[in-house]
């Protein structure tokens, strides 16, 4: 039985292991070709860089990796143990589940990528958010989750809404076509975001609800 068990360990650390490297690589295409379109139109690197980090799509993806990466135990820390607890697990399953519904239903048909582009495109919005739910259901401990953490989720996309926001006055640049106030105007955009919001919220009501269900079920036999 001991064989058995740590086989299956292995095999759930190296299928960790490629949902990880694949998240690193999607976010690694994006910026090279970012980085590039910058270069070849002799703008700043550094701006590529900024705006490469606006996007809530790299932003999550990169929690996402992140706590993919922790959970291979390579190195041992508070910042590990940080990112592996179930409620901030949760908060980037979340995130990157929006990243995908949001995608799908109001950016996908706008454009159509090819090549690098089309590659970092799915790995991003359509592989990385299904990996990772994948991941929350098999290997993040189930039980602990509560009201107040939905509460303490939000502050991420409100934040994140208020930066670009501010980012966009300043620069008039905007990562997302919902929320370019300079086309829609302010109460467009702010009815925009309370939409992708309640969005947010209702797929972290339905974690919450699967995390006590799943917490309630008895431990597999070993």
């Amino acid at each position: 039985m001991a064989g058995v068990s740590l086989q299956g360990l292995l095999s759930r650390r190296g299928l960790i292991a490629i949902a990880a490297v694949l998240g690193w690589l999607g976010l690694t295409v994006q910026l090279y070709l970012i980085l590039l379109l910058r270069w070849e139109a002799g703008a700043s690197l550094l701006g590529g860089l900024v705006n490469f980090f606006s996007f809530f799509t790299v932003l999550s993806n990169t929690l996402v990796a992140s706590v993919l990466t922790c959970a291979l135990n390579l190195r041992i820390s508070r910042g590990q143990a940080f990112m592996l607890h179930p409620a901030v697990s949760g908060a980037v399953a979340a995130s990157i589940v929006l990243v995908g519904l949001a995608y799908s239903l109001l950016l996908r048909h706008l454009w159509h990528p090819q090549g690098w582009q089309w590659l970092a495109d799915e790995l991003l919005h359509d592989v990385m958010p299904v990996l990772f739910l994948i991941y929350w259901w098999c290997c993040v401990p189930k039980g602990g989750l509560r009201l107040r953490h939905v509460g303490l989720w939000m502050l991420y996309p409100i934040l994140y809404f208020a930066y670009l926001l501010l980012r966009g006055n300043v620069l008039g640049l905007y990562p997302y076509p919902f929320i370019a106030v300079d086309k829609l105007g302010y109460p467009q955009v702010l009815l925009n975001a309370l939409g992708i919001l309640a969005g947010f919220v209702l797929v972290s009501l339905l974690l919450l609800g699967l995390d006590r269900w799943l917490g309630k079920r008895p431990a597999p036999p070993r």
